[in-house]
């Protein structure tokens, strides 16, 4: 990809010497508290964009962490050292249609992509995408920064001049605007709720067999018939999905299986009574261990920011998975009825698939 030269400017080589130079600009990472982050942004980019600034401790799968709808009104720092390197596949392979993030912090981004299915450079996708980007950062320093502080607001600039941080907007809620159906000739029917629902959870269903209705966040599915519901990931705090809550309050009511993904578990444990919290840092990266009550531990996929406050679990429900890290509700069941859900992600991608069994478990249900 070429970019023109831009004088009075310095420049800086973001890649690999082979064909990664390109012409960029001196940018900075502006934080709420005045924490200022020096690195370079491309000559295209515009200021202006402000988002939650949080990390990702994921080696591989940029493509799908990009496309992932959770990190809607999130500024995305990667903390592997270089990112780009096998550039980006076609969309067949995105868990959305678009990157919904509002930008991307790099220590090394790299235009020297090679890989056999790759179709265009990282950069050249951010730019087609409008998501903004700042390179040649000390991911290190920022990552240490969030974990002792906590996510905070923060904004890209084009400059490296002070300046005060632009008001932070809360993310809209991601969803479908009307009612879909695949494999509308499955076996059984499962309503997928969509609150930013990751593809690869509906390409789980789909190869199972489900005739699957995929349906806004706020849809009132409870009388309709169908065999089970699955509640999606998606971003935000969980209690602004008002909506979503009150409909599973009255599906919960008919004991069909339900099963919750991310967001999900948080929607569910809301609609019994229990209430969230938001995490200091989050949990987003492709190594969180998590336990169950047995002592069987798994590598799972996360991308959260909230969690089920494990002392207004109201009576009937039980922790189903712990994370090792910070001893965070990861799961949440009914003793006696079929509802379930996990904070992490079955579906994977990117990540480890250790937990896609939680699919034949739901299944075994419906």
């Amino acid at each position: 990809m070429k970019y023109p030269t831009i004088t009075s400017v310095e420049r800086k080589t973001i890649g690999r010497p082979a064909g990664g130079d390109f012409f960029v600009k001196p940018g900075a990472l502006l934080l709420e508290d005045g924490t200022r982050f020096d690195g370079f942004v491309p000559e295209w980019q515009d200021d202006g964009i402000v988002g939650e600034v949080v990390f990702n401790t994921g080696m591989t799968g940029y493509v799908e962490t990009l496309t992932d709808p959770s990190y809607s009104g999130q500024i995305l720092t990667f903390t592997y050292p270089l990112i780009g390197n096998y550039g980006v596949p076609d969309p067949e392979t995105w868990e959305s249609d678009r990157m919904h993030l509002r930008g991307v912090v790099v220590s090394e981004l790299t235009t020297d992509w090679s890989h056999e299915t790759g179709e265009r450079s990282l950069l050249e996708w951010l730019r087609e995408q409008k998501v903004p980007v700042i390179a040649g950062i000390d991911t290190r320093a920022l990552t240490k920064k969030l974990r002792e502080h906590g996510v905070m607001a923060g904004t890209i600039r084009s400059d490296r001049s002070a300046a005060k941080l632009p008001a932070y907007i809360a993310p809209a809620i991601v969803s479908i605007s009307e009612p879909r159906v695949y494999n509308p000739s499955g076996h059984k029917t499962i309503i997928a709720v969509d609150c930013g629902m990751k593809e690869n959870i509906l390409r789980h269903l789909v190869l199972r067999g489900y005739r699957v209705k995929r349906v806004p966040h706020d849809y009132d599915y409870t009388a309709e018939v169908y065999d089970g519901v699955l509640l999606s990931n998606g971003p935000g705090d969980p209690t602004d999905y008002a909506a979503a809550i009150r409909v599973l309050e009255r599906a919960m009511l008919r004991d069909k299986p339900i099963f919750g993904i991310c967001l999900g578990s948080q929607l569910m444990g809301l609609a019994a009574g229990a209430k969230t919290y938001k995490l200091l840092y989050g949990h987003r990266g492709h190594n969180q261990p998590a336990i169950r009550p047995d002592g069987q531990g798994f590598i799972t996929s996360q991308n959260h920011g909230y969690a089920i406050d494990e002392a207004t679990l109201p009576e009937g429900w039980e922790v189903s998975f712990r994370n090792l890290n910070d001893n965070s509700i990861e799961g949440i069941r009914h003793r006696t009825k079929p509802f379930s859900a996990v904070q992490f992600h079955p579906e994977a991608a990117p990540g480890p698939t250790d937990t896609n069994w939680l699919f034949e478990e739901f299944g075994k249900l419906v």
